[in-house]
């Protein structure tokens, strides 16, 4: 084999590996209020705030018949709205749109299933549950698990092993906000550090 064919060979794997997976998800309210992002491409602080300003300038505005694919160089958008909720993956360009669309599908059901008709308070308050779900799903954005009774038996497990490890007294919540940064914290409405369900413990 050439170094022409192996070098070719090697491009092709690799830009195959990057149309596997994600880059990043974000759940964006009507109003440009972010209810959930995970990034799973390493990205700069600068770099994300530009994503997000580019998620409300470019999607929000967007009529509900206009197609739902929006090319961003090395990424694009690719969103579906349930409700008052968009939700917008950044998917590499040589990935497939109608299988990120099914992706996104997947874990929406997931959540309904979790939540009983997930709406945006649900995301609100329990942003903890919701990152559960998708990491159970998706790891290092890349769909890992599409059983969606599969998924809600290992966060219902999960639960259980915290309740048994929760000290008498002791809120569930605090115990899980202990695994949370302090930006998961803010959103859920708890200081940082605080004990309860809104950091008044």
């Amino acid at each position: 084999m050439t170094d022409f064919d192996q070098d070719t060979l090697t491009k092709s794997k690799a830009t195959a590996a990057a149309a596997c997976g994600w880059n990043f998800i974000v759940l964006m309210s009507r109003q440009g209020k972010i209810r959930l992002s995970e990034f799973f491409s390493s990205y700069t602080e600068s770099q994300k705030k530009r994503i997000l300003r580019d998620i409300a300038a470019d999607v929000l505005p967007r009529q509900a018949k206009m197609c739902n694919i929006i090319e961003k160089g090395e990424y694009k958008f690719v969103y579906r709205r349930y409700a008052s909720l968009y939700f917008i993956v950044g998917a590499p360009v040589e990935m497939n749109e109608l299988i990120v669309l099914e992706q996104i599908h997947l874990f929406v059901e997931a959540l309904d299933g979790y939540f009983n008709s997930v709406c945006e308070l649900d995301l609100v308050f329990s942003l903890h549950k919701s990152l559960m779900i998708l990491f159970e799903m998706f790891i290092g954005g890349m769909l890992c698990e599409s059983n969606r009774r599969e998924v809600l038996q290992q966060i219902v497990e999960a639960e259980e092993l915290v309740e048994q490890m929760t000290k008498p007294g002791e809120d569930t919540s605090s115990q899980l906000d202990d695994g949370l940064s302090f930006q998961e914290q803010f959103q859920l409405g708890r200081k940082p550090g605080a004990r309860g369900p809104r950091g008044n413990r």
